[in-house]
């Protein structure tokens, strides 16, 4: 994304589901920008919110500086020639403010029965789409097209988590969103991936933008929020993340079905239910473990030195989340907005 961040650390964005009519979602937004954040991460999922893209240009009519991306979108409920169409048309109305965020598919893909992008299809799609964006011929099945208007200046952002997608990720993207929180442990690893990828590549990866999703929540009360995180610990376990779970001294046997929830463990329609269902399997130390080594979760002044200590080990921006799907994050800008950023630019205490 383009505006420049705070010099005392990374840039700091918000990811807001479209969990409402967009034309009050945009009240976020705006609200975001005003209070100094730089950018607004919307994510895609077609039955659990309202269209991602209609929510975007929703979002770039009703702001001025903030920047805006996708976080993310994917390739299978949607053919890349959509996506590049939808992405040209923001970009349209949110000039150098628009990042096109791609990832596998999961909440998307699962509700409907497809299977997330292979990494071969993910490497196909992104090669497609900056194709298409750069108003580039491409051929399918023998039928060669372009997409009119291009926007060329549309950076390509993938998420990932996973060594392979991690090294794909820094030979192709412009811009790479760590799935593994805020820890060292697994920054360390992540960032490595991408770099090798990126010098495979014969790129430049300290040229390559690193942004780091993570739950967030200003608190005095540590122990009382992290609670609420359960569900999001047993979800990792249910999928083959036990040795993330090890880093933080967390061993969880989950069942591969957990009865009671809908859609799933990370995106419960229900919160309070899925915490209480997950107690079960995930203690309260557990979830403590899990906040403090991977999450931002802490007063303003301890979530802003550990932004600081992200921005100076190489990341680009943070991408702050709340728990939750179906609610808007007007508690967690708030008290970023105005307890963290102002802490963040004031620099550490002496």
């Amino acid at each position: 994304m383009s505006a420049a961040g705070p010099a005392a650390g990374p840039r700091v964005g918000i990811r807001v589901p479209p969990c409402e009519r967009v034309d009050t979602l945009v009240g976020t937004v705006r609200r975001a920008e005003q209070l100094g954040f730089d950018e607004a991460w919307f994510p895609d999922s077609q039955l659990l919110w309202r269209d991602v893209f209609t929510a975007l240009t929703a979002a770039a009519l009703g702001t001025e500086r903030i920047s805006l991306g996708t976080a993310v979108t994917n390739l299978v409920t949607r053919h890349p020639a959509v996506v590049a169409s939808a992405a040209r048309s923001v970009a349209e109305l949110a000039p150098g403010r628009f990042t096109l965020g791609l990832g596998v598919g999961n909440s998307s893909v699962g509700p409907v029965g497809l299977r997330p992008s292979t990494r071969a299809a993910m490497r196909d799609g992104i090669t497609q789409l900056r194709a298409l964006l750069s108003g580039e011929e491409w051929d399918y099945d023998g039928v060669r097209s372009r997409l009119r208007d291009p926007r060329p200046e549309v950076p390509i952002h993938f998420a990932a988590s996973g060594p392979k997608n991690l090294r794909l990720a820094g030979e192709l993207a412009d811009g790479v969103i760590l799935l593994s929180g805020a820890s060292p442990k697994t920054l360390d690893g992540a960032t490595a991936r991408v770099r090798e990828g990126a010098e495979a590549a014969g790129r430049d990866a300290s040229a390559i933008p690193l942004t780091v999703s993570a739950y967030c929540a200003v608190t005095d009360d540590v122990e009382a929020a992290a609670r609420t995180i359960k569900p999001i610990c047993a979800s990792i376990a249910q999928n083959g993340g036990a040795p993330f779970l090890a880093l933080a001294g967390i061993e969880l046997d989950v069942p591969a079905r957990v009865e009671g929830v809908y859609p799933d463990l990370v995106h419960a329609e229900d919160w309070e239910a899925a915490v209480r269902i997950c107690s079960q399997w995930v203690s309260d130390d557990d979830a403590l473990r899990f906040v403090r080594q991977f999450c931002l979760f802490g007063t303003a002044e301890e979530i802003a030195d550990r932004m600081r200590s992200l921005h100076a080990s190489g990341v680009s921006g943070v991408f702050l989340q709340h728990v939750g799907s179906y609610d808007p994050p007007t508690e967690l800008v708030e008290s970023v907005g105005t307890q963290v950023l102002p802490a963040l630019r004031e620099g550490p205490r002496r």
